[in-house]
């Protein structure tokens, strides 16, 4: 019977139709709340739903979180974090895991920026304030500013890439929202400058950073911060996102 309810769910699975690219694979990176190559750093407090780690950095690049040693020093605990910090100079199989997981990361941005062709071209000349963003590709020959709120709206099962080759932006007190179903873990911005959140601003997706992410205080991120060099927090909230839904339905029939 179970396995009857299985294919069935699989079966279902295939079926659903889905609109945009193929979801990038993040790969062990895809377990991180907020990940980094050159430190993160908060100013408290800050809290942050999902672990946390830097490599190839040590663990004092990780700095404002007060962390707290396990018994085995192979992860940390803070009191700004729900979920373990991990750092390359912890014990046991730490160091190997994040070479892996950073490589993850970096492959995950090559595989964002390599995407082609775009079903949008530098929509808005590079302003997507007030737009409403329906799944696709978007690629933009410039930086990208977001200077009022906009919408994502799609379903949950439809992907987003936004491509840029400068750096993302948005203004204080600004918001994203979803609408339609969509999700953020379907969201993805490779970014090859850096990014920067405003003070009460609220992100939505998945960060592919070149270089460095900063989040002014209050502002906030549904998603993950996958960033090539540092993260700075001050005061924010940063949640790693749920599964998609039939996702979750699988894992449910799975358990």
């Amino acid at each position: 019977m179970t396995k009857f309810v299985l294919i069935a769910a699989l079966g279902a699975i295939a079926s659903v139709s889905a609109a945009g690219p193929a979801a990038v694979n993040l790969g062990q990176a895809g377990n991180y709340a907020i990940l980094s190559k050159a430190g993160i750093s908060t100013v408290p407090t800050s809290v942050i739903t999902g672990d946390i780690g830097v490599s190839p950095i040590d663990s004092t690049a990780i700095t404002g979180f007060s962390l707290t040693a396990d018994s085995n020093n192979a992860s940390a605990t803070s009191t700004q974090v729900i979920g373990s910090v991990y750092a390359a100079d912890y014990a046991m199989t730490t160091p190997a895991d994040l070479t892996v997981t950073i490589g993850d990361m970096e492959v995950a941005y090559t595989d964002a920026a390599g995407r082609t062709p775009p079903d949008f071209l530098n929509k808005g000349t590079g302003d997507l304030g007030g737009k409403t963003l329906g799944p696709g590709l978007y690629t933009f020959s410039s930086s990208v500013k977001i200077p009022t709120d906009c919408t994502i709206s799609g379903s949950s099962t439809d992907t987003w890439i936004f491509q840029m080759s400068g750096d993302l932006t948005m203004a204080a007190n600004k918001r994203i929202t979803l609408d339609g179903g969509a999700l953020a873990s379907n969201i993805f911005w490779q970014v090859a400058g850096f990014v920067e959140v405003e003070v009460g601003a609220h992100m939505e997706g998945i960060l592919l950073v070149k270089t460095a992410a900063h989040f002014r205080t209050g502002s906030s991120l549904n998603g993950r911060i996958l960033a090539q060099t540092a993260v700075t927090l001050q005061s924010s909230t940063v949640t790693q996102p749920h599964l998609g839904r039939i996702l979750a339905q699988t894992a449910d029939i799975l358990a």
